[in-house]
């Protein structure tokens, strides 16, 4: 797991350490980096909104399919793939920017959890001895840590060593790189309203001061931006469909249950974990409100025909690709043939029992019917002797 921190965390560190340089307070550079964050992702949100409300137009088409395949669910699927194949959509695209996201977290913790290492670039020999240090803190005094050993694999050691080192400056005054210094100096820069972002935030401070006030806010803060971005998500969904779609409920957990959880993890990692992801919220909610403003019902028709011609274009020029929906159709067929096999015997059109040998003949003709009617409508070569 920390090779996968180490990955997305150092091409992150020199992008915050870049906007540490030009804004010298952590809190707001993290404001900015997550908005640079954003405007990289935009294409990709773009993409994914653009496709969400092409979903929307095609609903009506949706539901009378399922209309009038209420009794074949296996016919029902299978009209619903032909009718996303022909529209150009991919009905799992939406859930790319949801893993990109999740990756984009791996390198935003790892830059929190090392500023040593992404902010102030201190060599890793003089960042061991420094962990060492930390420990021998943490261990004599217990103080640091819960007084248990820091290990040099502790994805937090180098948060520790910035609270032993605001503890115990003397101690590390023998380090090169004027390290205590440098470090001392990031800790003051390293606060919101001078509570320390590298604390974690807990609802049973041994002090109820204005840094633990603050601490405890964040993690509630972070619920209450992603909860708003959820509500207004649902709203816009339900003016745009107002029919009702199935699995209402899990939506309603999911807009409910992703601020709890934001509220969780909030309590679990340290505190500028936290305030990115206020900011991550706030940032997303503005994109999606603007794109949701520029996708009208007017510019989406329009977008849709080209995006469809453009879709007819390409399978025409590359017949011999096929499209994730087109391939879905290949793997359904294919698996209705697999389950018909398994059903023993069958009847044939007077109603007398095939064999095991007729049954799969009939199988193999409808297969082949369907990659025939596939290939005339993609334009694709189809041999009748294929097997």
């Amino acid at each position: 797991m920390n090779t996968l921190y180490d990955i997305v965390g150092i091409p992150f560190g020199y992008l915050m350490s870049w906007i540490y340089q030009l804004v010298p307070n952590y809190a707001i550079a993290i404001i900015v980096f997550t908005l640079v964050t954003k405007l990289l992702l935009f294409p990709v949100n773009y993409k994914t909104q653009k496709s969400s409300a092409r979903m929307q137009l095609l609903q009506p088409k949706l539901q009378k399919i399922q209309k009038s395949f209420a009794n074949n669910p296996q016919r029902q699927q299978e009209e619903t793939q032909k009718l996303y194949a022909e529209e150009g959509i991919n009905p799992m695209g939406s859930c790319m920017p949801m893993f990109i996201q999740m990756f984009l977290l791996f390198g935003v913790i790892d830059v929190v959890y090392k500023p040593i290492t992404h902010i102030l670039h201190i060599t890793k020999s003089v960042r061991t001895a420094a962990i060492e240090t930390a420990s021998q803190i943490a261990t004599e005094f217990g103080v640091i840590n819960g007084g248990k050993a820091i290990s040099s694999g502790d994805l937090r050691n180098e948060l520790h060593v910035i609270e032993a080192l605001n503890q115990f400056p003397e101690k590390f005054s023998n380090l090169s790189e004027n390290f205590a210094n440098a470090v001392s100096e990031f800790s003051q820069r390293f606060t919101i309203f001078g509570a320390n972002l590298g604390q974690t935030p807990t609802l049973h401070p041994e002090t109820w001061n204005s840094e633990a006030v603050i601490l405890v806010c964040i993690p509630f803060l972070a619920g209450i931006a992603q909860l708003i971005s959820s509500i207004y998500s649902m709203i816009h969904q339900k003016k745009t469909n107002p029919t009702p779609q199935a699995g209402g409920g899990c939506m309603w957990i999911m807009m409910l249950g992703m601020p709890l959880l934001s509220i969780w993890w909030g309590f679990t990692f340290p505190a500028a974990v936290g305030f990115y992801w206020i900011w991550s919220s706030v940032f997303s909610f503005l994109i999606t409100f603007g794109l949701n403003m520029y996708f009208t019902p007017e510019r989406m028709i329009s977008i849709n025909e080209k995006e469809k011609e453009k879709a007819r274009i390409y399978a025409e020029k590359h017949p011999e690709k096929k499209t994730f929906m087109q391939k879905m159709l290949e793997a359904s067929a294919l698996a209705e043939q697999g389950t018909n096999n398994n059903r023993g015997t069958s009847l044939d059109v007077n109603g007398d029992k095939m064999s095991r040998s007729e049954q799969n003949k009939a199988n193999r003709d409808i297969l082949k019917e369907r990659r025939k009617r596939m290939a005339e409508k993609y334009g694709d070569e189809y041999d009748e002797n294929d097997k």
